[in-house]
Formats: C-alpha cells, sequence, structure tokens
C-alpha cells in the first residue's frame, strides 16, 4: 500500500473509534480507521458488551421459564438447556452488530485500514498487515480501548482458568464457578451461569460489591443476588491458582492479614477490571506521555502531549464504558470541525445488567457526604409500584439525591426491573439541572415503572403518595 493521505485517522475500532469515524465523515472529513481484528466494533462488540448481554437475556428466560412462570398460572414441561443453541443466538446478535458497523463505514466512505496501528511522528501511522504501510492525516486519534487486568499470581488459560472472553465461550455449565472480582462484569458474567446452573462464588477484595456504586444499592444488591442463590467471599484475596483434572484449586486469605485457606473450583473467572491498551503504538516515540495509572495524557479538549495527536475511550481517565467513548469521539470531531459541543461527566449513567439491573448516574450519598455538600434524598420501593407488582419484579428501589442548596438533581441510583432504561429520565435531569419537582411535575403514565422514579422524586418533598 502506497502512502495516503487523510484528515483523521483512528486507531481503533470500537464504539469510540467507530463512532468518531462516523461523524468525522458526516461533517466532511475523509476519514481512515485502523483495526486489526476481523471484525469492526472492538472489544465491546465482539468479546465485550453485546455477548454477554445476548447471553444474559438468554439465561434470564431460562430462569424465568424455570422459577418465575407457575407464579403467572403457566406451566411448563421439563426444561432443557442446549448451550451450542445458546450459543448459536450470541454469535448470531454479534454477527449482525459487527457487519452492521462494517456497512456504516461503507455507506460513510470511511476507510478500513486492516492491521495494527504505530505512531511514527510527524502525523504517521505506520500499518502493519493486511494493509501494510504507511498513512499520513492532519488529525491522529488513538481509541485502542482497554484489555483485561492480570493478576498477580494467577496464569489465565482461557480453559479452566478465564477471562470474561472464556467465560462468554464455556462449552459446558460448570458445577462450580468461582468468580475473583465483585465489579460489574464479574456479576453480570456470574448471573449468566448461576441461572443456568452452577454454584458460583464470587470472592471480592473489597467489604463489598460493586464498590464504585452507592452503597447502599452495594448492599442491596448483594442480598438479592444471594436470594437468587450466588455466595460471597468479601474482604478476600486469591493469592494463587493450580489447575489440575480435578478443577482450580485456588489459595485465598484474609485482606486484612490471616490464615490462608483452599478452594476448589471447575472454573475461575479472573474480572479484577480492565486497563488501556497501549502495547505496541509507538507512543513513546511519538511523544505521547502516559499517566501514573498507564492511560493516555490528554487535555480538556483530548490533545495528548504530541501536538496533532488525540485519545478518547478507555484509553484516557474516566470510566470505561462504551457510551462513554462513543459520546467523547463525537465531541472530539466536533471540536476538529471548529464547533463547540461538550460533555458532562457528570451525566453519564452506568448500568450493571444483572436482574433486577443496577443503574446510577451522578454521586453517591458517599461522594456528596466526602464533599461536605448538603443534600436531600428521595426514595421509592419497587414493592409500592403496581406495575413491577404485576410483572413480580418487586425487588429494589429508586433513590434520588438533590443538592440542598441548588436544587438540582446530582445523583440517582436505581435497583430494578428495567433499571437501565428508567435511568435516562434522570440522566436528563442532571443535563439540564433539573430539580425533583421538576420530575415529578411531569405526568407519567399510570401503570408503569416509571412511575418510581416519579414517587422517588415526590419523596424528597415528604409528598410522595403511595408509600
Amino acid at each position: 500500500m502506497s502512502e495516503q493521505a487523510f484528515d483523521v485517522v483512528i486507531i481503533g475500532a470500537g464504539p469510540g473509534g467507530y463512532t468518531m469515524a462516523i461523524r468525522c465523515a458526516q461533517l466532511g472529513m475523509n476519514t481512515a480507521i485502523v483495526e486489526s481484528r476481523a471484525t469492526l466494533g472492538g472489544t465491546c462488540l465482539n468479546i465485550g458488551c453485546i455477548p454477554s448481554k445476548a447471553l444474559l437475556q438468554s439465561s434470564e428466560f431460562y430462569s424465568e421459564a424455570a422459577h418465575g412462570f407457575a407464579t403467572h398460572g403457566i406451566k411448563v414441561g421439563k426444561l432443557e438447556i442446549d448451550l451450542p443453541a445458546m450459543m448459536k443466538q450470541k454469535q448470531s446478535v454479534v454477527d449482525a452488530t459487527t457487519k452492521g458497523v462494517e456497512f456504516l463505514m461503507k455507506k460513510n466512505k470511511i476507510t478500513w485500514l486492516k492491521g495494527t496501528g504505530k505512531l511514527l511522528g510527524g502525523g504517521k501511522v505506520e500499518v502493519t498487515g493486511t494493509d501494510a504501510g504507511t498513512v499520513s492525516a492532519r488529525h491522529i486519534v488513538i481509541a485502542t480501548g482497554s484489555e483485561v487486568m492480570p493478576l498477580k499470581g494467577i496464569e489465565i488459560d482461557e480453559k479452566q482458568v478465564v477471562s470474561s472472553t472464556g467465560a462468554l465461550e464455556l462449552a459446558k455449565v460448570p458445577k462450580t464457578l468461582v468468580v475473583i472480582g465483585g465489579g460489574v462484569i464479574g456479576l453480570e458474567l456470574g448471573s449468566v451461569w448461576s441461572r443456568l446452573g452452577a454454584e458460583v462464588t464470587v470472592v471480592e477484595f473489597l467489604d463489598r460489591i460493586l464498590p464504585t456504586n452507592d452503597g447502599e444499592v452495594s448492599k442491596q444488591m448483594q442480598r438479592i443476588l444471594t436470594k437468587q442463590g450466588m455466595k460471597f467471599k468479601l474482604g478476600t484475596k486469591v493469592t494463587a491458582a493450580k489447575s489440575g483434572k480435578a478443577g482450580v484449586s485456588l489459595t485465598m486469605e484474609p485482606a486484612a492479614g490471616g490464615a490462608a485457606e483452599e478452594m476448589t473450583a471447575d472454573i475461575v473467572l479472573v474480572s479484577i477490571g480492565r486497563r488501556p491498551y497501549t502495547a505496541g503504538l509507538g507512543l513513546e516515540a511519538a511523544g505521547v506521555q502516559l499517566d501514573e495509572r498507564g492511560r493516555v495524557k490528554t487535555d480538556g479538549h483530548f490533545q495528548t502531549t504530541a501536538a496533532g495527536i488525540y485519545a478518547i475511550g478507555d484509553a484516557i481517565q474516566g470510566a470505561m464504558l462504551a457510551h462513554k467513548a462513543e459520546e467523547e469521539g463525537v465531541v472530539l470531531a466536533e471540536l476538529l470541525a471548529g464547533q463547540k459541543p461538550h460533555i458532562n461527566y457528570d451525566a453519564i449513567p452506568g448500568v450493571v445488567y444483572t436482574w433486577p439491573e443496577v443503574a446510577s448516574v451522578g454521586k453517591t450519598e458517599e461522594e456528596l457526604k466526602a464533599a461536605g455538600i448538603a443534600y436531600k434524598t428521595g426514595k421509592f420501593p419497587f414493592t409500592a409500584n403496581a406495575r413491577a407488582r404485576a410483572m413480580t419484579m418487586t425487588d429494589g428501589f429508586v433513590k434520588i439525591l438533590e443538592d440542598d442548596k441548588t436544587k438540582k438533581v446530582v445523583g440517582a441510583h436505581i435497583i430494578g426491573a428495567d433499571a437501565g432504561h428508567l435511568i435516562q429520565e434522570l440522566v436528563q435531569a442532571i443535563e439540564f439541572g433539573a430539580s425533583a419537582e421538576d420530575v415529578y411535575r411531569v405526568c407519567h403514565p399510570h401503570p408503569a415503572l416509571s412511575e418510581a422514579v416519579k414517587e422517588a422524586a415526590m419523596a424528597l418533598d415528604g409528598r410522595a403518595i403511595n408509600i
């Protein structure tokens, strides 16, 4: 491939990269995207968000048929799990989604350079792979995402000791599964295999699961998952894992110190987080600096320490969320086009796709207390919501936090059915500086789960109707 020149070259075709590429093309920029995978979409679409949600949905259907249908007067015969068919369904979702992205690249006349990208400095990128060669661009964007965080002393073989990638490809339902890490990915994948019949134990170094969530949410979610059959060992550190014919033998000890103990499991899932993927990018030679956590340093406009080179998504500071990367990609594209977009990091939601779901946006109570901000709390349980009763899904609550001085909603936290949908109303509230009264003065349909959001907002002013 002879040297080609572009306005923008983006390294990485995950949600941040491909979304930015499309927006750049819409704004009239000649755009190329460098991606070494056989399919576009990055970790999220290929081995992360999308396949995990497909398995979560399939396993939830099975769980409902096994445990929930009888309550509604529906009798079923003997249930069986056809795991190969379930995996085929998962892959069909992945294939349709990644092919959709490839179609969008063609539709928007974006050049896909198949290979890995390396910064050469001087506005040049070396591509190694099918489309080997050197390209130049006025603007180069690092959108390489993240990779699995390793755990010292434990080797991931993707057979018995697996990462999230291997946990999406198990050939059979394990009798026992240990999940190391009580964060979002660990709980989601642990839920999948627990619903399908595995005995799941979550081992977490800290004293609670979902450690970045509101404390009340973490405690309530652990109670709900325990009721569903999952077990938890908190404040526990895994120091070694040895695979053998009888399974994986784990050595653990209390995080605060103490005697070690052993545990054996058929499969062990290592899920302690993710780290920016920057290996082989030639950052140092190009003058791009990393921070103390291995993230690409950027300013408020995604500019790195090297002129003309930018970074977005998991490669930089902030929550490692696909939609955060997408927003940053759009904003950066518009900045390069001379526009003046903005991104409000306090209005980026996070969702845990267990069932019930956990959704949050803005500040937690702990963060507000630490900052010395006076606030009010409004809370409403789903047990008091008629639609939730009809669905037999009454676990959880809606909690809204309002700054007592400004009267603006500054945080919201939901555990419940479809929490990932319900949170969006409160994301909008934070984005537009609304108060709790602004939320409850809007008419909500009845009977609907969204009424719990309205009632929580009303509870802030001591005027909830149904509790």
